[in-house]
């Protein structure tokens, strides 16, 4: 009895992996005829069972697939059916998650709609996956223009300014403040100076998707990514110690501009004195 109902398990193996084989075969076969009658959401969803059968076809079936995905996400487009054009995306990217082009082509969809900060994430994980991509480096470049305001530019290249944030930076450091919250980082700047200052803990909050990821790049660049902790997120949303262990012996930012509205920096200058810094005693 034993060495039967191995035998049949092994019968039952071997024919669903026949059964697999040949649904695989068929659907393949569908998705083909469905592309030659640019019939694309049908070929879509028929390349989405192959690939959830068979991922061992994902490197063979890659060029098709990626070219009825889009074909069907500008179909989608067409008719403003826009939750189902980002389903089929994540679709795709949970099958190829490392695919800077299907990222890029996600990024210009989201660009196209309004959602530049969204975009540029993607662009900026396309040209991460592969820094040669020319559409996704120009792409990302476009959206930054958008995101990244010119006076942001003009405040770095302001050497007075820089040195004389670095010098109080220096004062409170040396003076005893070792542990250091950046409010809207930016680029990254001050908590760098925080840390070249010696402050022993050095934490970062950025609301904009672009400029967090930019810090990212900025900071491992200065090979101080493991000594200042990013985080995306407002300010006021900061929470002890979920986010930060404990409160902080100084605060710094540099949020003077249109972030004095969207930031809130009194509230948040408000929020950081309640909550996440040290008092005196």
């Amino acid at each position: 009895m034993p060495n039967s109902n191995a035998k049949l398990r092994c019968n039952n193996r071997g024919g669903q992996e026949a059964g697999r084989r040949e649904l695989v075969s068929r659907s393949l076969q569908s998705a083909q005829h469905c592309l030659e009658d640019q019939d694309f959401g049908t070929a879509y969803a028929h390349y989405l069972l192959v690939l959830n059968l068979a991922p061992e076809l994902k490197s063979s079936v890659k060029e098709t697939f990626q070219f009825t995905l889009f074909k069907w996400a500008e179909e989608l487009d067409s008719l403003a059916r826009i939750q189902d054009l980002f389903n089929c995306y994540e679709q795709a990217l949970e099958l190829y998650p490392n695919d800077e082009v299907i990222c890029n082509s996600m990024g210009e969809h989201l660009f196209r709609m309004g959602f530049r900060d969204e975009a540029a994430g993607y662009f900026h994980k396309a040209v991460k996956l592969n820094p040669d991509f020319a559409d996704a480096k120009e792409n990302f470049y476009r959206v930054a223009n958008w995101l990244v305001e010119r006076w942001h530019f003009i405040m770095l290249n302001d050497t007075k300014r820089n040195l004389t944030y670095l010098k109080a930076i220096e004062t409170a450091v040396q003076s005893g403040c070792k542990s250091v919250l950046d409010i809207g980082t930016g680029t990254g700047i001050l908590s760098m100076f925080a840390k070249k200052a010696g402050a022993s803990f050095v934490y970062a909050c950025e609301l904009s998707k672009t400029m967090y990821e930019l810090a990212h790049d900025v900071v491992a660049a200065n090979n101080m990514e493991r000594e200042i902790k990013l985080l995306h997120l407002k300010s006021l949303d900061l929470e002890i110690p979920k986010h930060i262990p404990e409160r902080v012996s100084l605060v710094v930012t540099e949020t003077v501009d249109a972030g004095l509205f969207g930031e809130g920096i009194v509230e948040s200058l408000i929020h950081a004195w309640e909550h996440l810094l040290l008092q005196p005693k």
